[in-house]
């Protein structure tokens, strides 16, 4: 007898374009998971910048169309494939990666980008580690090589990935500062491993952060709006010190002499970089800092999976974020 194939609610995107393409469609065939692949019974879905990128077909990775967009689900296994043991029915997990798109009411994923969920965290602060977690672990810990007692600039910090440095940046020891737009904002930073934080909406702000660090300048800058920033950075460096950019959304003028007189450099960093080894790396310091209790997702804007197109024109165009944008199913 024919088996039935189920179906689910799931976000399609069918051409590339503007919030608009992402269609909310209720008959999508549940996908099986086959050899190293797990289902997951998505509970919550993060919403990345990059996935309004990759949407509008301006990314250098352009998925095959159609396609489900969303990389960060949390959730329940509902089923396993052959020989992924590690997982079983009824587990609580999240991922960095899914294969099908967790924009869905099911995600598949391949069981060596899925991770076992600490009770002590919910589905919603599951959906929020993923990508934020992992992009400013490789920011601080691989590209910048920061050492304890060094100085960390978070330019941006009160959105996902900024509070995620924040909180990783403070439990290895460094001297974190961060900006915010917002006093909201300014103030989630400083509830989350900040030392200090600064309103980037103020026009002498630079000028403040230059008298709070002194003649020595800041060793690392984590960089979310380098079109925006980037000059300005280059004058808050140390010697040697140096910009990891996380985020941009244009070009910028710089000049290469500040560069050149503190030996300073501007790194890119993007997680699909990412080899399979350095993911599992990242992923152990992260599972500690869960269960030491210094990792702890801020949830910000929370949509159901009717207004995905409302949550992609925000994260965009919105006032300034505060924690992490995420998709209730």
């Amino acid at each position: 007898m024919a088996t039935v194939q189920k179906l689910m609610k799931a976000v399609r995107v069918f051409e590339f374009g503007g919030p608009e393409v992402l269609k909310l469609q209720l008959d999508v065939a549940v996908p099986i998971p086959k050899d190293h692949q797990v289902l997951i019974k998505v509970h919550a879905c993060g919403v990345n910048p990059v996935e309004t990128y990759i949407r509008s077909g301006t990314y250098s990775r352009k998925p095959r169309l159609p396609y489900t967009p969303g990389s960060d689900v949390a959730g329940v296994i509902e089923a396993v494939g052959d020989n992924a043991s590690a997982f079983k029915k009824g587990d609580r997990v999240f991922t960095s990666s899914t294969i099908s798109g967790g924009y869905a009411e099911y995600a598949l994923a391949a069981d060596h980008t899925v991770y076992k969920l600490p009770e002590k965290l919910d589905f919603k602060q599951g959906a929020a580690i993923g990508i934020p977690y992992f992009t400013a672990y490789r920011a601080l810990i691989h590209s910048a090589r920061v050492k304890a007692g060094e100085s960390v600039l978070v330019h941006g910090a009160s959105g996902g990935v900024g509070l995620a440095a924040c909180q990783i940046a403070r439990a290895y020891g460094l001297k974190v500062l961060g900006t915010a737009g917002t006093e909201e904002g300014q103030k989630v930073v400083l509830q989350n491993g900040a030392h200090e934080v600064f309103n980037h909406r103020e026009v002498n702000y630079i000028d403040k952060i230059k008298t709070y660090v002194g003649e020595k300048g800041i060793d690392v800058i984590i960089e979310m709006l380098a079109n925006v920033n980037l000059s300005k950075d280059l004058s808050l460096l140390s010697q040697g010190g140096r910009v990891i950019v996380v985020g941009n959304r244009g070009t910028i003028e710089i000049n290469p002499r500040d560069i050149m007189t503190k030996e300073s450099s501007i790194i890119g960093v993007t997680l699909f970089a990412t080899t399979k080894e350095e993911f599992q790396q990242y992923a152990a310091a992260l599972q500690a800092g869960m269960e030491i209790g210094w990792l702890k997702p801020v949830i910000g804007s929370q949509y159901p999976l009717e207004k995905v197109a409302q949550a992609h024109e925000n994260i965009i165009h919105g006032s300034g974020a505060t924690g992490k944008m995420i998709l209730l199913l």
